[in-house]
């Protein structure tokens, strides 16, 4: 098979940075897997990789859809498919970066997924339930779910395969040889390192990134779906927090509560090979990704 090099990590272990100094050792190129970069003008919100920080790397499936706009995990898989059979195409490395697990499992483990559209009258009575009332209702028809029980749309997507008919879990094909690498830090470090770039991204203007994106006709419905950044700021812009100030510090611990979410998904997979971030992280993955590349 085809070789590819995945880099995982949490929210603000610095995976973006890492990737785009590997890549540009191996003559690679980056395809983000990220549910929410996905959208067009969604990027403080949501960490996005500036144009100077790519340095020259190209980067795929960033900004491909408008915000509001249904993107499914099979959508994501179809375009990183394409996206990596045309950097293997080009004679160059495929590099698979990002901290949404499902979609990185998605395509390092192959899942065989449905095409099948929505069924929006049924989402619409499914919108109408918390995130735990749906994981339960899910739970209850399936016991043994697969399905991480805090992602909202992929619990509310198998919902709606099961209200359709479709009652068999994804089976998986991987396509591609994989080289797994994980970016983490102790809890401590990646508490600072997340208050840093939460402190840095509202003084470059997440707030008004958020304002421009209501202006623009995202609903409020939509950004309050996508959660953290989008969440909270866009409960402090109609009124549901009294302060900025408390906004941002429940913010922060929610961030801190999704990376520690983001590390239960990540650890339950054995092939990653944890980088040590307190010696030398590029020399270290890049002894492993020359040794993968050479076999």
């Amino acid at each position: 098979m085809d070789k590819l090099i995945a880099i995982v990590g949490t929210n603000a272990s610095g995976k973006s940075s890492l990737g785009v100094e590997l890549a540009l050792r191996f003559n690679a190129e980056i395809v983000s897997a990220d549910s929410r970069q996905v959208y067009r003008g969604m990027d403080l919100g949501s960490g996005k990789i500036t144009p100077q920080g790519m340095r020259g790397v190209p980067h795929h499936l960033l900004d491909v859809c408008e915000p509001g706009e249904f993107f499914s995990m099979a959508d994501f898989q179809r375009l990183a498919y394409k996206a990596i059979d045309g950097i293997l195409a080009r004679g160059r490395v495929p590099m698979l970066v990002g901290g949404t697990g499902l979609y990185v499992d998605s395509v390092t483990q192959g899942y065989e997924l449905s095409d099948t559209a929505p069924d929006l009258a049924y989402r619409d009575e499914l919108e109408k339930l918390s995130t735990q009332e749906l994981y339960q209702m899910l739970l209850r028809l399936v016991p043994d779910a697969d399905v991480d029980p805090a992602n909202r749309n992929r619990v509310m997507r198998r919902l709606e395969k099961l209200h359709d008919g479709d009652h068999a879990a994804p089976s998986a094909r991987p396509r591609y040889e994989t080289l797994k690498l994980g970016v983490s830090w102790d809890r401590e470090t990646l508490k600072k390192r997340i208050d840093e770039r939460l402190n840095r991204r509202t003084a470059q203007g997440m707030i008004d990134e958020v304002r421009t994106l209501r202006a623009r006709g995202a609903s409020d419905e939509f950004l309050l779906k996508l959660g953290l950044e989008y969440r909270y700021i866009t409960e402090y812009l109609t009124g549901q927090w009294p302060t900025e100030d408390e906004m941002l510090h429940e913010l922060s611990l929610a961030i801190k509560r999704f990376a520690k979410r983001q590390m239960t998904w990540f650890k339950r997979d054995k092939s990653i090979h944890w980088l040590d971030m307190t010696g030398d992280p590029i020399g270290e993955a890049s002894g492993l990704i020359e040794a993968f590349l050479k076999k």
